[in-house]
């Protein structure tokens, strides 16, 4: 039997104390079901808006779904009235919103039987055979998945993130409407196809999710650019790697150790620049893929405008991209090395070495290698040294003061030449060394 937490059965046996019929459904029921964590609760009511507000009124309602939103202690709660909806001429919403008057007629407007289960604290009703899917790992559509769809495009991608986040299949007739119905993506905003494709790269098995897509034929409308890259082969004399380009992304993406969305969103584009870079010689049968990362950082710029991410978001995309290829040496200088982190940004070094360690698992490589932990040893004790002129203990008032000098060129450049030795390693970045070099000046 499930059991409700006190709060939400007391906000149940306010709607029936007020003879209102009363459900949760659709996600928190089915959350419920596979014990896991649930964090938003809706609920389905024989009550109007007006009535739910008469109930409680710290409810905001502001739509025409009828839904109303209720803060109660640390809790949101969604109510919406039993409702029927007419055509979706839009591929998205609903012409026209009607009350339903019971609870099945609610159920049968929902996207997929596992979402179409109502609980009304004491009994269970599931007109579509959810549980059963449940069992059975499966998404499948409520009734005629092609009707299903065409009401609402978003429903082709929500299905396949809903089988990456939870490990199920999708049922063979509804997997098949999708195929068929794919195009139709087309006509949803970038904005909810991000949100929806975010989540799939967030959810336990990303990699799934995006040979979901693959399989669909959805990849070819959203990232058109990965699409591509699975006849791309890369098996050649010399080359390490065991898988074409889109699969070895993908491979990527499921060793990536970073959970940061961005990072994975990297990690499964990082190569798609050899796409364009693609070469064959006809003698050697070798191939290579030259400046693949320059064309790939102008490609992500492009999907990141489309995807319509933050500033931010597009400024780390493209610095994972851009420098994902970066040279692992014993023989690498400091100084080398300092460059690397910043060009990268000390705030995006460990999103690098994940995607880097993504990157050789998904090629077939061992997970590490001795040059890579001494590169990451590094990386943690150049950090201790100054990485720009602001980092050293003086500063351009101990040079005017010591050599009686007003603020100007000079001082900047007797900095930037201190700096510079500091870097090089022939001076250490200590106050007493440092003041003892500005003395060095006045002889020149």
């Amino acid at each position: 039997m499930l059991r409700l937490p006190i709060i939400v059965n007391d906000f149940l046996d306010i709607f029936r104390k007020n003879k209102f019929q009363i459900f949760v459904v659709g996600g928190a029921v089915r959350d419920l079901l596979l014990n896991r964590n649930v964090d938003n609760w809706d609920f389905a009511t024989s009550a109007t808006p007006e009535e739910i507000l008469k109930l409680f009124p710290v409810g905001f309602y502001n739509n025409k779904y009828g839904t109303v939103t209720i803060h109660l202690d640390k809790s949101l709660f969604e109510v919406t009235p039993f409702r029927q909806e007419g055509e979706y001429k839009d591929q998205r919403h609903p012409d026209k919103i009607e009350w339903a008057k019971t609870i099945e007629e609610d159920l049968s407007r929902r996207d997929f039987t596992i979402n179409a289960i109502a609980f009304d604290g004491k009994k269970l009703i599931d007109p579509y055979q959810g549980q059963v899917n449940l069992e059975q790992k499966l998404i499948s559509a409520v009734g005629d998945p092609d009707k299903r769809f065409n009401e609402d495009a978003l429903r082709l991608i929500r299905a396949v993130r809903l089988a990456s986040e939870l490990g199920f299949l999708i049922e063979e007739k509804t997997r098949l409407s999708i195929a068929k119905n794919a195009h139709l993506i087309s006509k949803i905003s970038w904005e909810r196809i991000r949100d929806e494709f975010f989540k799939i790269l967030s959810s336990n098995h990303p990699s799934e999710g995006v040979l979901f897509l693959r399989n669909s034929g959805l990849l070819t409308f959203i990232i058109p650019e990965l699409d591509v890259c699975f006849i791309i082969p890369q098996k050649s004399p010399k080359r390490h790697h065991i898988y074409d380009v889109g699969t070895h992304l993908v491979m990527a993406l499921k060793h990536c150790p970073s959970k940061d969305v961005i990072t994975r969103f990297a990690t499964v584009l990082h190569d798609i620049g050899k796409s364009s870079t693609f070469r064959r010689d006809d003698k050697s049968g070798l191939i290579t893929f030259y400046n693949h990362e320059v064309v790939g950082t102008f490609m992500v710029k492009k999907i990141a405008d489309r995807f319509r991410l933050s500033k931010n978001q597009k400024d780390k995309l493209v610095k994972l991209v851009q420098h994902h290829q970066f040279t692992v040496s014993e023989l690498q200088t400091d100084k080398a090395v300092r460059r690397f982190i910043t060009n990268i940004g000390k705030e995006y070094l460990q999103d690098m070495l994940d995607l880097r360690y993504a990157d050789r698992v998904g090629s077939g490589a061992t997970p590490t290698s001795w040059r890579f932990e001494l590169f990451k040893k590094r990386l943690i004790d150049v950090q201790k040294e100054p990485f720009k002129i602001a980092d050293l203990k003086i500063n351009g008032h101990d040079v005017m003061k010591i050599l009686g000098i007003k603020p100007g060129k000079k001082v900047g450049e007797i900095l930037k030449s201190i700096f510079n030795d500091v870097e090089e390693g022939r001076l250490k970045n200590e106050r007493s060394i440092l003041l003892k070099k500005i003395e060095d000046f006045k002889k020149l």
